[in-house]
């Protein structure tokens, strides 16, 4: 076996073992450590950020009024324009950290975004965290911890090593990102009034992590049910008594949920209150203008047209590392045809 870089591990992080694709173990070796034009630096990241926050008062306005028809021909123009705006890959990453933790913590949510304006077309795919792949710099090792590893180099790292290290295992180009933790979650859920959403089968968790590090029994019966973003977080992140595939589907159906609130009327009026969650919670490397631009395919293809499907159990192979971790081998040959169906042209 190839002798791997020594680094130090975070808890509960495997160390580097090899990679098990189309059947057969192959052995590999860490890529060069993520480079300058990889990571940003933490002034660029910040002026990005800046940028965009500062902005997002006005984008959204914008967007409310000339979408939905406030502008008449302005908003017919924008309609048009859009048309011809390039595909756009956006990784929506979900930080499971308290409130005592910093950002140099893996990503618990990992969903990959496709905005097809000519579509016009929105498509989710969610990639397990235990999906045992290349981390550029650092060898195979969970998805998950590409942001650990990133932000441990250097604050505002860790999308970008994520961002990379989704890119180079689906083999398509990924532009921005979108960052939240948990308690931004419940916050854009509360600022707009809640979310709607049917239950399939009830959850029971009687180990559901708290964030003072205890644990909580929780219920949610099966059948629709309007959810605060307390509940809507529990119903998200639940592990106990399904596979984190279960979980995955359950995200994307919050996130649809929030799409369909923020096409209803009455939410326009909580804008205020949903721009100071964003502003506050939220890190993206997307600007005002392309905001803009990818915010009127939503409303062209509607919450019910969003796509959504999951990098399951039919594509991986469980595995156990050298180490006792429980991982995901991605069975490539299943997951580039559905990756190449959704993210092409």
């Amino acid at each position: 076996m190839v002798e791997e870089k020594q680094v130090p591990l975070p808890s509960s992080v495997e160390e580097t073992a090899p990679m098990r694709r189309y059947g057969r173990v192959e052995e590999t070796q860490p890529t060069p450590r993520v480079g300058p034009r990889a990571v940003r630096t933490p002034s660029s990241i910040g002026d990005r950020r800046r940028g965009a926050r500062r902005f997002l008062l006005v984008v959204l306005l914008i967007l409310l009024v000339s979408v939905f028809g406030g502008l008449g021909a302005g908003a017919y123009a924008l309609w048009r324009r859009t048309d011809t705006f390039p595909r756009t890959n956006v990784l929506i990453l979900g930080l499971d950290r308290r409130p005592d933790q910093g950002t140099v913590v893996r990503s618990d949510t990992m969903i990959l975004m496709t905005v097809y304006p000519a579509g016009p077309r929105i498509a989710l795919l969610s990639i397990p965290r235990d999906l045992y792949v290349e981390i550029p710099g650092y060898g195979t090792n969970r998805i998950n911890t590409a942001h650990f590893w990133g932000e441990s180099e250097m604050e505002g790292g860790g999308p970008a090593l994520a961002v990379q290290t989704v890119a180079q295992s689906l083999g398509v180009p990924v532009h921005y990102y979108v960052r939240l933790d948990l308690d931004g979650f419940r916050a854009v859920v509360d600022a707009v009034g809640g979310v709607d959403v049917v239950v399939e089968k009830p959850i029971v968790d009687n180990a559901y992590p708290t964030d003072d590090y205890g644990t909580v029994r929780i219920e949610i019966p099966a059948g629709p049910q309007h959810m605060d973003g307390e509940t809507a977080l529990r119903y998200a992140r639940s592990r106990h008594g399904s596979s984190d595939f279960d979980r995955a589907r359950r995200q994307q159906q919050i996130l649809i949920a929030l799409a369909h609130r923020l096409l209803e009327p009455d939410v326009w009026p909580q804008l205020p209150a949903v721009i100071h969650v964003v502003r506050d919670n939220l890190d993206t490397d997307l600007t005002a203008r392309e905001l803009l631009q990818l915010a009127p395919t939503l409303q062209r293809v509607g919450a019910e047209g969003i796509e959504h499907r999951v990098i399951d159990r039919e594509m991986t192979e469980p595995w156990t590392t050298p180490t006792g971790g429980a991982v995901l081998l991605p069975c490539w040959e299943v997951i580039h045809p559905l990756v190449q169906e959704m993210f092409t042209p």
